[in-house]
């Protein structure tokens, strides 16, 4: 994460008829969300302090969020900041694995066909 900062207050709000996820460290942040013309403005106060993601993990839970619109909010808020368990480096192939032969097919045997009356050649 970005910052070290923890909320005690969570929620979603929708503006221009889109909902994000919502954080303060006062209830009374829905007075400026209402001042800014947020709609369907639901802030719920959090057991202690906590960071963004564990805020918005609590929220998931919560039965006053478990509507459509809050719940895409909250998904799509876990799916971008969530972070991403980096991938194993790949290992290097050294020259002896990277030039893997086939096997060779066993030669057919040389025929002597200069006895043969009927050789083509």
């Amino acid at each position: 994460m970005a910052t070290d900062k923890l909320f005690n207050v969570a929620g979603v709000s929708k503006l221009n008829g889109e909902y994000k996820v919502r954080f303060a460290t006062d209830i009374m942040r829905i007075k400026v969300l209402a001042k800014h013309g947020h709609e369907d403005i639901r802030l719920a106060e959090l057991d202690t302090a906590v960071t963004k993601l564990e805020a918005v993990k609590q929220l998931a839970t919560m039965d006053e969020f478990q509507d459509v619109a809050a719940q895409s909010a909250i998904a799509e808020y876990l799916d971008e900041k969530t972070p991403k368990a980096k991938a194993a480096p790949k290992a290097k192939a050294t020259k002896a694995t990277a030039k893997v032969a086939a096997p060779k097919a066993a030669k057919a045997p040389k025929v002597d066909t200069s006895a043969m009356e009927d050789a083509p050649f």
